[in-house]
């Protein structure tokens, strides 16, 4: 008698996403890693503004902005980061902006 292989189950939730949605679709992929950039652009905000132990309206001040920018900035839904911002940023908390071009 022939045995017949085995089917595995997925139950990975990123790996069924990534096959049923970003595998074969290139525009899918271009726009997850899009939105996984503004992520990490905000989270490292929020991560330094909290190591230095501030709140969104102490580094607001430090920068001569508003805490509600600040606010956006740390979102990751906020696309509009602009180059002079975060170099006031990084001033205030004592780092410097890096920029790399890197392949897409």
């Amino acid at each position: 008698m022939k045995k017949t292989p085995k089917t595995r189950i997925i139950t990975d939730g990123l790996e069924i996403l990534n096959r049923r949605y970003l595998k074969n679709d290139p525009e899918m992929r271009r726009l997850l890693a899009e939105e996984t950039e503004k992520f990490k652009m905000g989270q490292q905000i929020y991560d330094l503004r909290t190591q230095a132990d501030l709140t969104q309206n102490q580094l607001a001040q430090m920068v001569g902005t508003t805490g509600s920018v600040i606010s956006r900035l740390e979102s990751a839904d906020y696309d509009g980061h602009s180059l002079k911002m975060l170099g006031r940023i990084a001033a205030a908390l004592g780092k410097r902006v890096e920029i790399r071009i890197v392949d897409a």
